[in-house]
């Protein structure tokens, strides 16, 4: 499939060994999958790059961890409702988990996850971006055809 017709999922993570792991799970998929090593590198990366339909987030990172980083994410008005799934292997606490969902979290994964659920979890997800990206291409098309026939 062409890149432009993958949908883009941007994966964040300190370790590459847990990226590639990711990505191994979702490369049967059409999804573009966008690697971060850090925060900061996912932030540099969304200023640049749109159109992401989902964002995979390790929580424990040095300097940034995922608590910041989506903090961060979610007062860029174009990134704010981008979802974002929790990824961590200590999170089993209600509230650690509580304030992943006040960060701006939609989901949590516990390490180590079945690659099944993760599937269906993005599967879900990109589902949703597809038919939002439909919908505002039809606004879009509403619009023009107001201005037609107003005219």
């Amino acid at each position: 499939m062409k890149e432009n017709n993958l949908v883009k999922i941007l994966m964040v993570d300190d370790r590459a060994e847990n990226l590639f792991a990711l990505e191994v799970i979702l490369s049967n998929e059409n999804y573009l999958c966008v690697k971060a090593g850090s925060g900061t590198e996912a932030l540099k990366i969304l200023r640049r790059e749109q159109g992401f339909a989902l964002i995979l987030m390790d929580v424990q990172m040095p300097v940034m961890d995922g608590f910041e980083t989506i903090k961060l994410i979610c007062q860029i008005e174009k990134l704010k409702h981008v979802p974002i799934i929790f990824l961590t292997a200590n999170m089993d606490t209600s509230e650690n988990i509580f304030k992943g969902y006040q960060a701006g979290a939609v989901d949590y994964m516990i390490k180590p996850f079945s690659p099944e659920i993760l599937k269906a979890k993005v599967a879900v997800f990109v589902d949703l971006y597809k038919k939002t990206q439909k919908l505002l291409v039809q606004k879009e098309q509403i619009k023009k055809l107001n201005r037609v026939y107003t005219v």
